[in-house]
């Protein structure tokens, strides 16, 4: 059947889409849709800008789902209806959505490389999943700069300065930069938000004023052991230089081993050296990556 496009979905098509992700996550061993995009899947989403494609199954399940955010797009055919033309149809709906389509392929895999390739895509940005284990060793002491304190981020108080920095942070990033107030709510309503865990660093004497941040994040045990994310970090760019950047680090990590979690991913963009640096002379290495595709 044509794909269907939608401004937003029921609560029966929602259900049907998870079911669907569930599915492909057990078949392919990573999940298909990124954070932000099951966000949009809640039924208090905003709907402006969004447009969901869904390739009808049988029985009222879904066969392929496909969402575009902006330019941004992410897709997903069911492992029991995989090479039949629906990855083809869902593309071409997404193309017929946006302009200028760049198109997320979680884990790499080579059925996402083959249709890239037939649809005349190229790789645009690739995302690493680095990880640190038990066997980096023991965790450097963290040692935060002369006139800086570490403090958990109050919501509320500390909004508009964490906004402030995450925006000139990544001033550069289609994603992360640009935040309002909207997305921060939408985080601090998931269950997993825990304000201990997202770490300020501010000027001693003057804790209003941020300086970066650390924000951490838990991953419960389903089908591997819990382990801990840097969920998101950034510096000023008036405070870099003066080793912040690693000091934020250390500092979230050690909280995230003080509550058992041995094992940390995070998530970078292949190209940001400097980045990458910082997390390999701390015991990162690289576990999985993420290809977006454009024309």
């Amino acid at each position: 059947m044509d794909p269907q496009q939608h401004d937003r979905l029921d609560a029966a098509t929602v259900s049907a889409v998870q079911d669907l992700l569930a599915a492909a996550t057990a078949a392919d061993g990573t999940a298909p849709l990124s954070e932000q995009f099951l966000l949009h899947l809640r039924p208090d989403a905003p709907a402006e800008g969004v447009t969901h494609v869904v390739v009808p199954g049988r029985d009222g399940g879904v066969a392929g789902y496909a969402q575009v955010d902006g330019e941004y797009a992410e897709l997903v055919v069911h492992p029991d209806g995989r090479r039949r033309g629906a990855g083809t149809a869902l593309v071409a709906a997404v193309e017929g959505a946006t302009g200028d389509p760049h198109v997320w392929a979680h884990g790499d895999l080579p059925a996402a490389r083959a249709l890239a390739e037939r649809r005349g895509y190229r790789r645009d940005r690739e995302l690493w999943q680095m990880r640190r284990t038990p066997a980096a060793g023991p965790l450097p002491a963290t040692a935060v700069p002369d006139g800086v304190t570490v403090r958990a981020f109050e919501p509320g108080r500390d909004d508009a300065e964490f906004l402030r920095v995450n925006n000139a942070a990544f001033d550069w990033h289609p994603e992360q930069g640009g935040w309002t107030g909207a997305e921060l709510a939408a985080r601090e309503a998931e269950d997993w938000f825990d304000p201990a865990g997202f770490l300020l660093a501010v000027r001693t004497g003057d804790e209003g004023t941020v300086l970066g941040y650390h924000w951490t994040k838990v991953h419960p045990a389903a089908d591997e052991s819990a382990m801990g994310e840097v969920y998101v970090l950034g510096v000023d760019p008036a405070a870099h230089g003066g080793g912040l950047g690693r000091a934020l680090t250390l500092a979230g990590l050690h909280h995230l081993h003080g509550r058992g979690l041995d094992t940390v991913l995070l998530y970078v963009e292949a190209d940001n050296a400097p980045a990458v640096r910082v997390y390999e002379r701390l015991g990162f290495t690289v576990h999985a990556a993420d290809v977006n595709y454009a024309r």
